[in-house]
């Protein structure tokens, strides 16, 4: 018997994993083993099992749930004394060998009463080897998610412990690959550099020791406004001089109980791999590795023969390695299991990262390889305009960002080859897994697998690993008659045992006499959409009616990962998620993680979704509409809600007719702490939103929703998911003669367009936004459209009309009242006045936009303001007032993780400091704002950056440099005059 909460949460009985029975029994049991040996009181696990407030009966359901923990339990061999009830609580009994906790204190503890070195840093060795992960990882509770940080931080002390007493032993050549992946975890930690600086130095590596010091000193600087402690200063003055007392001492020798040195490092969620590349410092300086591989399946078995192939496949000294492996077979096989589980194995040869893609071949709208490689690119830190459009272009860049990387690549329910080829990497060092229902013979260089069902002795393994031994030892011959019905299947054995798990008065003989009759059975077994649709079928007879209509209902939203909670507006009750586990656990919907905010994600298998789609199919068409008007009002409701918690941005529309439905308070408040993070989160669902609004009709929805979102995708910069959402809710906007929505989205376009540089297309579309806007009485949404034709105006140059335009926008602003307008182009006024040199004026309208911008208590409108203010101070001959304003606009920015605002006050920052002839402070001011806008694609901004440098460069006498740097922003806006079909250059859309 052996317990788990050092990594994912984990229960063996008998050599078998335990399956609980959704997420309150998996909170129950880690609550239990957290406390293990002590009473757990009744107000702790109620405070565990939810979040906000109890309700009324929830004493009675933690009571329930433990009990029905305990039966679990006892059914799969543990012995009934196994959790007692005491008085006010519960108390679970466990050995330190029984619980990976109880034998990482133990070792702890060893350690600090140990003499000698070399048996402490063995003790802590063993003690690191308990952690499969950070601890709790599937578990979703506040309380726990206490507990598991303060286990988290125990585990990197004593992680830190181990390698200092390591590195006093002579292992500094060890002890370096794990000493700067933990630096890269905790980047402020003077002790970890400390360590890592003496390792590098001992090994000979004095440059790279200092490097690990120079890189420190920068990040305190920048990020915290401190210097290094004087005691890792004088190490690295010691360094310098080449102190012989810092010279390692003898290596101590091994022995046969310590594990490797690196043996631990297995364990740790970074994943980096003990065998390094010998180019360690491009490595120290490399950003994160890609980690996107999904949950492992905790109760996968045998494939023992398919992962030897895959990983000898993979294997990059092997004599037969293939770059690209395709594993083929048919629906409910278990592809997808099979290839992410090889994946994790293999992960360590690709120390650069995973990526994970899933084409969606199997849905209604398989992936355009296109966006996957957007997606891709998004993965590995390209973002905005800066991704091309043409799928050509972004498979090239795709590859060279690939080259002289070793990455996996992990490509999902893949359909033809044409959808993978754009997808390949050239990389040497790269591999590629793809899943197939059809052979991929087109694929250059592709091994193919052929995945069948499992074999009898797996079959049975795992229908045993989640029924229970004991069930299928009382009924051996009644469990190979199901399995012999079901084919050995996995999914047709997952849905069969799903029923007996949930079911514990059933005997086994039961589910076989139900699925035994032969007319349901040809069409059960056979491998097919037939057989899966059979299965789901008998699993959905013993479902009641509320789960079966939720789960047809589910089918109808598409494949996504979706948040509990859309199952109470499908049903039009409150008690959803209820219905949702019962889904769960007849292994009908998969629960496939815990989100950002801590919220379970679940998924319906593609299969399982299109026979949900079918049984829907009979449902009264008006039913189902409704039920998706409910799901989509409450993302609109969230979505309204999330950009109200954000910075102040003018994109967000007036609300439209379309209705809202709001969740319990508590649950949107639960959702909104973080509203960054909740769009993050759901970034996919909200475009899927949009189609869905879109697909049925709702043209109303799909434009508020989209129009909503926008707000978001400015502050990301996120183009591609802006264009596309705009562009879908559009076209059903003017199909549907939606001339209100039609406004807001050529509006939202229009801006988009601004940001590319695209100022044709963004006059078009704006022009056509006010058109409407008149047309409708849309005072507001006249304004803003009128403004921002005013910043085209203002970048190609015709400063007279811009400055009609911004006068024109603000006097109907103030007409209408609209303060938080009237604050925007109060500021655009100041800027129009100070092109024209009226230094007074501006100062009147800055001014004037500051004190709106602070009664309305919008800090990104005034940090946007200082930033225009510090210009005039410059113009003024004051420098130092300049920089003032922008540093606090620069604090504001910067804590927003608004990029491209951060962006334009450095663009200012350099300017200043260049006209103090400050080449130094002004050229590193404008390389990180040219690479933040280079990352966004704001090609004119690079560009000004880039000649500001190069003007710098020729003052200086370096005039090599100047004539690179003059020549890239020459090149930058000569793309800009091609996009623009003209020869003039634009101006910078920050003056």
């Amino acid at each position: 018997m052996k317990f788990g909460l050092l990594g994912p949460l984990h229960a063996q009985i008998a050599e078998r994993a335990v399956q609980l029975n959704g997420p309150r029994q998996a909170k129950m049991l880690a609550a239990l083993l957290i406390d293990a040996n002590r009473i757990v009181s009744m107000e702790r696990l109620v405070a565990v099992m939810w979040d906000s407030a109890a309700p009324a009966t929830a004493v009675r359901q933690v009571q329930d749930a433990v009990s029905g923990l305990r039966r679990n339990l006892v059914a799969c061999g543990a012995p009934r004394s196994l959790i007692s009830t005491r008085r006010g609580g519960y108390e679970m009994h466990l050995a330190p060998a029984q619980l990976d906790l109880l034998e990482f204190e133990h070792e702890r503890q060893l350690a600090g009463r140990s003499a000698a070195p070399l048996d402490t840093a063995v003790a802590l060795r063993r003690a690191l080897s308990c952690w499969r992960g950070n601890a709790l990882v599937d578990v979703s509770s506040r309380v726990l998610e206490i507990d598991a940080a303060r286990l988290n931080e125990r585990r990197a002390a004593t992680h830190k412990e181990c390698l200092a007493v390591e590195l006093d032993l002579g292992r500094h050549r060890e002890v370096i690959d794990e000493l700067t992946d933990l630096l890269r975890e905790h980047p402020y930690d003077e002790d970890v550099a400390q360590h890592l600086m003496v390792a590098l130095y001992r090994c000979g590596r004095q440059g790279e020791a200092l490097q690990v010091y120079e890189r420190l000193r920068r990040t305190l600087a920048d990020e915290l406004g401190v210097d290094p402690t004087p005691a890792l200063q004088a190490l690295h003055q010691r360094i310098l001089t080449g102190d012989p007392a810092l010279t390692a001492p003898d290596p101590a020798p091994a022995r046969a109980s310590a594990p490797a040195p690196n043996s631990a490092a297995a364990h740790r969620p970074s994943d980096t791999s003990s065998e390094r590349s010998d180019t360690v410092a491009a490595g120290l300086t490399m950003a994160l590795p890609v980690r996107q591989l999904p949950l492992d399946v905790p109760d996968f078995v045998g494939r023992s023969a398919a992962l030897a192939e895959i990983a000898g496949l993979l294997d990059g000294e092997a004599p037969n390695r293939a770059p690209v492996v395709v594993v083929v077979g048919g629906p409910g096989v278990g592809k997808s299991c099979l290839v992410t589980h090889a994946a994790r194995l293999a992960r360590g040869s690709f120390p650069d990262g995973q990526l994970y893609l899933n084409l969606a071949a199997t849905s209604d709208e398989p992936r355009d390889p296109g966006l996957m490689l957007a997606e891709a690119l998004r993965a590995l830190s390209i973002a905005g305009s800066a991704i091309p459009n043409a799928l050509s272009e972004r498979a090239a860049l795709y590859r060279s960002l690939l080259v002289d990387r070793r990455m996996l690549v992990v490509l999902d329910d893949a359909g033809h080859a044409d959808q993978v080829l754009p997808l390949l990497p050239g990389a040497d060092g790269c591999a590629v897994l793809i899943t197939s229902r059809t052979l991929l013979t087109q694929l250059p260089g592709a091994r193919h697998i052929d995945l069948d069902v499992l074999s009898p002795a797996e079959a049975r393994e795992l229908f045993t690993g989640i029924v229970g031994r004991q069930r299928v030892e009382r009924e051996p011959d009644e469990a190979d008659a199901i399995l012999d019905c079901c084919g050995n299947l996995p999914l047709a054995i997952r849905i069969a045992s799903g029923k007996l798990t949930g079911r514990p008065a059933w005997s086994l003989r039961v589910l076989r006499e139900r699925i035994e009759d032969e007319s349901r059975r040809l069409a059960e077994l056979r491998i097919g959409d037939l057989s899966v649709r059979a299965s789901v079928e008998l699993s959905l007879r013993l479902l009641p009616a509320d789960a079966v209509r939720a789960l047809s209902l589910l089918g109808l939203l598409g494949a996504y990962t979706l948040p509990g909670w859309v199952v109470g507006p499908l049903l039009d009750r409150s008690d959803g998620e209820q219905v949702l586990d019962t889904l769960v656990d007849a292994s009908l919907v998969r629960l496939t993680a815990t989100d950002a905010l801590g919220e379970p994600r679940y998924r319906l298998h593609d299969l399982i979704r299109t026979c949900a789609v079918e049984i829907a199919a009979p449902l009264a068409t008006a039913d189902k509409r409704d039920a998706i008007v409910r799901v989509l009002s409450v993302w609109l409701d969230l979505v309204r809600r999330g950009t109200d918690r954000l910075p102040g941005g003018l994109l967000a529309a007036a609300h439209g007719s379309a209705p809202r439905r709001a969740l319990p308070d508590a649950v949107v408040e639960r959702l909104m702490a973080d509203a960054f993070g909740w769009f993050d989160t759901e970034r996919d669902n909200l475009l899927g939103a949009v189609k869905l609004a879109v697909d049925w009709g709702l043209d109303e929805l799909a434009w508020e929703l989209t129009a909503g979102t926008a707000t978001y995708y400015d502050h990301r910069c996120l183009y591609q998911d802006w264009q596309h959402g705009h562009r879908l809710a559009l076209d059903a906007a003017r199909a549907a003669g939606n001339a209100p929505g039609t406004s807001v989205l050529l509006r939202g376009l229009g801006q988009l367009h601004i940001y590319q540089d695209e100022f044709d297309r963004a006059t078009r579309a704006l022009e056509s936004s006010i058109e409407l806007c008149r047309d409708t009485g849309d005072k507001r949404g006249e304004a803003l459209s009128v403004a921002m034709l005013s910043t085209v105006s203002r970048v190609q140059g015709r400063d007279d009309e811009a400055l009609e335009r911004v006068e024109q926008a603000l006097a109907i602003a103030v007409g209408e009242g609209d303060r938080h307008v009237e604050a925007q182009l109060s500021c655009s006024m100041g800027v129009m006045r100070l092109m024209q040199g009226e230094l007074d004026e501006a100062e009147s309208w800055f001014t004037a936009a500051l004190r709106l911008a602070e009664a309305l208590h919008d800090e990104h409108r005034v940090a946007v303001v200082l930033r225009r203010f510090s210009r005039l101070h410059d113009r003024r001959g004051d420098p130092d007032a300049a920089l003032r304003c922008l540093r606090q606009a620069l604090a504001t920015f910067e804590e927003l993780a608004d990029e491209r605002c951060t962006g334009y006050a450095l663009l200012e920052v350099g300017r200043v400091y260049a006209g103090q002839n400050d080449r130094d402070r002004a050229g590193r001011a404008l390389e990180r704002a040219a690479g933040l806008f280079h990352r966004h694609g704001d090609l004119q901004d690079e560009a000004t950056c880039w000649q500001l440098i190069g003007d710098l460069d020729a003052a200086a006498g370096v005039h090599d440099s100047a004539s690179q740097h003059r020549e890239r922003a020459g090149m930058l806006w000569q793309a800009i005059g091609e996009m623009n079909q003209t020869a003039d250059p634009a101006r910078p859309s920050s003056p």
